[in-house]
């Protein structure tokens, strides 16, 4: 009898186990940076343990770093869509002109940091956007920082910019490098190290978060930031996104704890985590080589401003071109930057 008993108890065991295991949804979640780059530490990683610690366990993270469920960094979002990822994290502007009222954040100065360009990216889409991401359910999106540009020789003026061959992430920023004289060159971020050690660039517009992923402290010993507090040279916008369907799919209560780590406040987080308060630690790592670390003056920023306007006119003719009101779009955009204004 005790045998019997014993045997039924094991058997229970193992049966509640498995269902345990059964009921446990494990969300496949892709994207183009490596697994120690600050995005993955900073946002990606720790938003997926906070889910699963509120679901009991229920939900859990599969993070595939560095494109390792194969395809390119401006096919992220259509992996989504068809099921490939449960959830991506990319830069949707990745694919030139899919996104296009999106992209009005990556216009030339016009957030002052991620925090404040999250929030507004993030309401502006809920209202004027969400049309652009069919059959994706996004969760938060933010900006970063602003750009810096890291080069391999000083650059504090215009003039300084004619001929040099510059990375750029998006067709937005490099219509703004081409309107200030530079040549501005396209590749993905993986690829920078490479370029600016072989001199293919000589120099790159990316955020101070790249510095622990690509290394370019190492490689180039002149940055050039914006002043404090003013307009950020220009932007990247990124999605973190479920698939829908996959979404749906899911009981009330563990779309829950998605619902409650989505949103306005999840936008403002990733951008003031992953991006604002990286900042100093990371322009640090330049400074304690000894590099060169430059304040664009604000007489100079003007000079940059001005010959960057037709950036702005190129995108409202591209929202004409698709039936849109990019006026009025631009007027939102930058109405809901000045509400999230940093106080």
């Amino acid at each position: 009898m005790r045998s019997t008993l014993t045997k039924l108890a094991i058997a229970g065991a193992l049966a509640f186990a498995a269902g345990a295991v059964s009921a446990q949804t494990v969300l496949k979640v892709h994207h183009f940076l490596p697994s120690g780059s600050s995005s993955q530490q900073k946002i990606i990683a720790p938003w997926c343990a906070k889910i699963e610690k509120e679901s009991g366990g229920e939900l859990k993270c599969q993070i595939y770093p560095a494109m390792q469920l194969g395809g390119t960094p401006p096919q992220l979002l259509d992996q989504v869509r068809d099921g490939v990822a449960d959830i991506v994290w990319s830069v949707p502007t990745y694919s030139a002109g899919r996104y296009t009222k999106t992209e009005v954040f990556e216009l030339p100065f016009m957030a002052v940091n991620a925090k404040q360009g999250s929030q507004a990216l993030w309401e502006y889409t809920q209202k004027n956007a969400l049309d652009e991401f069919k059959g994706i359910k996004p969760l938060f999106m933010h900006t970063t920082e602003g750009y810096v540009m890291h080069s391999n020789m000083p650059i504090t003026k215009l003039e300084d910019l004619k001929g040099k061959k510059i990375r750029t992430a998006t067709r937005i920023s490099a219509r703004m490098m081409a309107a200030m004289g530079g040549t501005p060159v396209q590749m993905p971020l993986p690829q920078v190290p490479d370029a600016l050690s072989k001199g293919v660039v000589d120099g790159v517009l990316v955020p101070w978060e790249a510095i622990p992923a690509t290394k370019l402290h190492e490689i180039v010993k002149y940055h050039l930031d914006a002043p404090m507090g003013s307009p950020r040279f220009a932007n990247t916008i990124f999605i973190f996104g479920m698939n829908q369907g996959k979404y749906d799919s899911l009981p009330p209560k563990l779309k829950k704890v998605i619902d409650d780590n989505s949103g306005l406040a999840a936008s403002a987080w990733a951008g003031e985590e992953g991006f604002d308060n990286i900042v100093e630690p990371y322009s640090k790592l330049a400074r304690d080589r000894g590099n060169t670390i430059a304040v664009i003056s604000k007489e100079e920023l003007a000079r940059w401003e001005k010959a960057t306007a037709n950036v702005d006119e190129i995108w409202l003719k591209d929202v004409a071109a698709k039936g849109g009101d990019g006026k009025k779009l631009i007027e939102e955009a930058k109405a809901l930057l000045k509400k999230y204004e940093p106080k």
